[in-house]
């Protein structure tokens, strides 16, 4: 999955996992973490917004491959 933060228009690919293999480092979110959570069912253009310790951020899919 290929997001876009609203802010910064930066870009990153992301695959969803369970947590047991995720590694954020890796771009491995788990399924279970804020970001992963407010993913969830989400389609292309659609926008996922979470809380994080600096505030609250928005994350456009850009992007959704499968396999």
């Amino acid at each position: 999955m290929l997001l876009a933060d609203e802010d910064t228009e930066e870009e990153a690919t992301y695959r969803l996992v369970g947590s047991h293999e995720a590694d954020a480092g890796a771009g491995l979110l788990s399924v279970t973490s804020p970001l992963g959570r407010a993913l969830i069912g989400k389609t292309l253009g659609d926008v996922g917004e979470v809380t994080t310790p600096r505030g609250s951020r928005s994350y456009e899919v850009v992007k959704i491959a499968y396999g």
